[in-house]
């Protein structure tokens, strides 16, 4: 049991991390004909993924921990809102039916210096 949990568990857990950079932070499209923008495009992919890594620290001991990228961006980066910003400070409204609106509170003050 120990081997498995291990060696084979983690396998699944880091090509599961590969399919996210893949699917999710578009590492796989390298359509282009020349190398610099194909280049350009792994790049960012890779520093999307090291942003989301980081954020999934986090996200310890929240619902969140174990999502996905895709399912990240989906459910706390694709979020509609009314952002005002005055020379003091930046406020950003989120409708009441947002169903993670405490969860994401919660991240951004955990995020930002105190």
């Amino acid at each position: 049991f120990k081997l498995y949990y291990e060696q084979y568990c983690a396998r699944g857990d880091m090509e599961n991390r590969i399919k996210d950079q893949q699917l999710s932070l578009f590492a796989d499209r390298t359509s282009s004909t020349h190398w610099w923008t194909n280049q350009w495009r792994l790049i960012l992919s890779g520093f999307a993924y090291t942003l989301f890594e980081r954020l999934r620290s986090h996200l310890r001991k929240t619902p969140f921990e174990r999502m996905s990228a895709s399912t990240l961006r989906l459910k706390l980066i694709k979020v509609g809102a009314v952002i005002i910003r005055n020379t003091r400070r930046v406020r950003v409204l989120m409708s009441d039916s947002y169903p993670y609106k405490d969860e994401l509170t919660d991240l951004v003050r955990r995020l930002v210096p105190g």
